[in-house]
């Protein structure tokens, strides 16, 4: 079973990170995070489940 993350912003964000992440392996992820929620208007809920998505990946 897999959790997909709830609201088109949070899914633009991770998707946003993933394709980051690609052309810069080594970016620190708490800036990306930081950069994401920005970005994408999103809440500290969004940027704790956007933390748990990059250390699962």
């Amino acid at each position: 079973m897999s959790i997909h993350p709830e609201g088109e912003n949070l899914r633009k964000a991770a998707k946003w990170i993933s394709e980051t992440l690609k052309y810069e392996a080594g970016k620190n992820h708490a800036k990306l995070i930081e950069e994401a929620c920005l970005k994408f208007d999103l809440t500290p809920i969004d940027a704790e489940y956007l933390s748990n998505f990059l250390k699962n990946k």
